[in-house]
């Protein structure tokens, strides 16, 4: 099979250098997700059921049909070929090729009009074919465009939503030879109308992708909103239709409520305009079916992935994709484009062709809220990029740094190191707002440096008297562990502390356990679950021997040991029993706030300002997290009303390694962002992430932004009543590890789990 796709790099480079695809993008994205929540809606109150009840009713038919697949394909074989088609079962992209190619040579066909064929583009069959001297011309308006300046489509739906009107214009008048104007959008498609006819009428086949196969009556249904596709299939002699074998479900019933579903998903509109139904051969005709595997199968068989087969082929996971926006099809996927073609590529085509795209991915989840079919994508993705990772595609730095981040002392004693480096910039004068002024390369200056405090938070929290309790105070006698989570304690020490006081002031003792650091996180992200299992490790036997209630001001954190723990030691009962009892312990800060250790409504000082607004962090809304409403928490304990931002629970860029893997998405998203915090008047953002914090900061400053960015618990704590005076800081010699290093070879070796069971 030909490689025609570029090489990551190369569209990576050449989507990030293109000005006009962000705002394009952007447009397209805002616009779509208004009009698909308002058909949403309706949808909703028509039914009478929520639309998560809609898509997890269709997605049990999928995955119903997926288990008796076999009885399926039988079903539909017998009711097609019963109408007068021709059904043949593929395992390849070569065989499907292959086959087309003989039954286009035996019957002395040389043109074949396409529509509507995903199918098509997976086993790469116009170039095939073009290699046989077989012509395939695309007929839907976006796919004929971008054939004839020799792209790929960048959507599953609208596939040229990255060109602009001006480069069709300058496409079509190459093609037809004459000059159009760019604004006149129906001349263009007029004369596209008239250019494709032709080929209508010379063509001796028609070759479609399917909606949806029905195995009761052996029909095939395709949902458009171009009437080529009954031009292409009812014009020529032969007809071929190209379809994953997971394409089939039972009944008519069932493709009602899947139509209930994909339009609103893919195009935002209550039904599309066409859907065409097809139920074997015109008289005199002839149909091929062919249902193909490639990998499916596989798929099937492979329980975290699995899922993805529900997919039908929406392009809703692009749509409200943060890295899509800025980067588009073209480069965020292989092939298929969006979230669903960073999972299925790695069985479609190769690890290799899914490893560049899996660096783009933010983890902010916004797929799965939007997916009609209730696909658990952000799970799958990690699972790839497991994939990613095993088979060596990982770049180099990234191991590296993983590595040394699972090493405690070294991590501390770098930590140390650079917060020695930021004092001395601070005293010559090169820092400014806790950020270094550096001579960044052209495509880091986005953000700036964050310098290093001396102090950690927990030093903090150890050099000062406790916090008064607020009364009445519900937590009172309690004792609390407090995992400060590896970044903002070196970071952000002040969030670390507030948190100590908030949790203080709701009457609790706060206990900071001793050898706590990452609870591996950074190295699951990016796939390396071994070093996530030694960071676990660590994390767990920090945090057990006892029953006290674990509170962290990183709902990230609560996310890793929650959801990621129970997969990293699947296969380790004794770990992973042991995970789960610290786990079903954790609590995220503004969790705690709001329950055990509720701090009772209004008893904070009003600062005297209602300007701030709030970014709420994207993993734990998009997961329908309650403690992510941090502007309500704020709200009920100060009294003060957040300002409206657009787009609270976009992702801020961040997304781990993702802004250090490739940098211009992160300042693509964070531009998203900033722009909506300048636009609502704010002096003040809280989010609830420390990543976010030090993310937001890092680009506020670079920016120029006047207003603070804050963890929600800085906030509240200015507002609580003053403790006294802190104790003088102990001497700097007793803040700094040891800065005695191991040789870096060992680095990179695989790190073994200590046996101590307790601390």
């Amino acid at each position: 099979m030909s490689a025609s796709t570029a090489p990551f790099r190369v569209r990576y480079r050449r989507s990030v250098n293109d000005p006009d695809l962000r705002p394009r993008l952007l447009a397209f994205q805002r616009s779509w997700r208004e009009s698909r929540d308002a058909q949403v809606r309706r949808l909703e109150q028509r039914s009478e059921q929520s639309f998560d009840e809609l898509r997890r009713n269709f997605a049990a038919v999928k995955d119903h049909t997926l288990e008796r697949m076999d009885e399926y394909i039988a079903e539909f074989r017998a009711n097609a070929e019963a109408a007068g088609a021709r059904v043949i079962e593929l395992a390849t992209a070569d065989q499907a090729v292959d086959y087309i190619a003989e039954v286009c040579r035996s019957r002395g066909i040389e043109v074949v009009v396409k529509s509507k064929s995903m199918v098509s583009e997976e086993i790469e069959l116009n170039h095939e074919l073009e290699q046989r001297g077989i012509a395939a011309i695309e007929t839907d308006l976006g796919e004929w465009l971008l054939q004839l300046a020799r792209e790929r489509p960048s959507h599953l739906v609208m596939p040229a939503i990255h060109q602009k009107r001006q480069y069709v214009a300058e496409i079509l008048g190459q093609e037809l030879e004459r000059e159009f104007d760019p604004d006149d959008i129906p001349a263009m498609v007029a004369s596209a109308r008239e250019g494709l006819r032709g080929h209508y009428l010379s063509a001796g086949a028609g070759l479609t992708g399917a909606n949806a196969l029905i195995a009761e009556t052996g029909s095939v249904m395709v949902v458009t909103n171009e009437g080529n596709m009954r031009l292409a299939t009812s014009l020529p002699d032969v007809h071929f239709v190209t379809a994953g074998i997971e394409k089939l479900i039972p009944t008519w019933a069932d493709a009602e409520r899947q139509l209930q579903l994909l339009p609103r998903s893919a195009t935002a509109q209550t039904l599309s305009t066409y859907t065409t139904c097809i139920t074997g051969a015109q008289p005199g005709k002839e149909m091929h079916i062919i249902l193909l595997d490639n990998g499916r199968r596989a798929m099937r068989d492979h329980e975290p992935i699995s899922d993805a087969l529900r997919c039908i082929r929406c392009g809703a996971c692009a749509n409200v994709c943060p890295p899509y926006q800025v980067v588009g099809g073209h480069t965020f996927g292989h092939i298929y484009t969006g979230a669903i073609g960073l999972v299925n590529t790695t069985f479609h085509h190769s690890v290799a062709d899914a490893a560049g795209p899996q660096g783009l991915c933010v983890s902010c989840g916004a797929c799965e809220t939007v997916c009609p079919v209730a696909i658990p994508l952000p799970a799958q993705i990690l699972d790839i990029r497991r994939r990613v990772h095993e088979s060596g595609h990982a770049p180099l730095w990234e191991r590296a740094a993983l590595r040394l981040w699972a090493r405690p002392r070294v991590f501390n004693a770098l930590m140390g190191m650079g917060a020695l480096a930021s004092g001395m910039a601070r005293l010559v004068g090169l820092a400014r707002r806790d950020h270094l002024r550096l001579p960044l390369p052209k495509r880091l200056r986005w953000r700036a440096v964050p310098t290093l405090p001396l102090r950690s938070g927990q030093t903090l929290i150890r050099a000062r008297s406790s916090q008064p309790t607020i009364a009445p105070a519900p937590a009172n006698g309690q004792a609390v562990d407090l995992f400060a989570q590896c970044l903002a304690d070196r970071l952000l020490p002040s969030t670390v502390d507030a948190a100590a006081r908030l949790i203080e002031a709701g009457g609790a003792t706060v206990n900071l356990p001793e050898a706590q650091h990452c609870c591996g996180l950074p190295a699951f992200d990016a796939g390396d679950w071994d070093t996530a299992r030694t960071m676990a490790r660590q994390t767990i036997e920090a945090l057990e021997g006892n029953t006290r209630s674990v509170v962290t001001p990183a709902p990230s954190c609560v996310i890793s040991m929650r959801a990621h723990w129970p997969q990293l030691f699947a296969d380790e009962p004794q770990w992973r029993d042991r995970a789960a009892a610290i786990s079903d312990r954790v609590h995220d800060l503004a969790e705690w706030l709001d329950g055990p250790g509720h701090l009772p409504s209004g008893c904070l000082i009003k600062a005297g300002s209602d300007s701030w607004t709030a970014h709420r962090f994207c993993q734990s809304s998009n997961r329908g997290d309650d403690s992510a409403r941090i502007d309500q928490l704020v709200e009920r304990l100060t009294g003060e009303h957040a300002l409206p931002l657009a787009e609270p629970e976009v992702c801020c860029g961040f997304g781990g390694l993702t802004s250090l893997a490739a940098p211009e998405v992160g300042e693509g998203i964070l531009d998203r962002k900033l722009n909506c915090i300048a636009d609502s008047g704010c002096d003040t953002l809280i989010t609830n992430n420390p990543g976010c914090v030090i993310h937001l900061r890092a680009g506020a400053v670079a920016r120029g932004s006047e207003h603070e960015t804050l963890h929600y618990a800085e906030f509240l704590a200015a507002q609580l009543p003053k403790q006294p005076t802190s104790s003088s800081p102990p001497p700097i010699s007793s803040l700094l590890p040891t800065l005695s290093l191991p040789p870096i070879s060992s680095f990179l070796r695989k790190q073994e789990p200590t046996n101590n069971h307790h601390q």
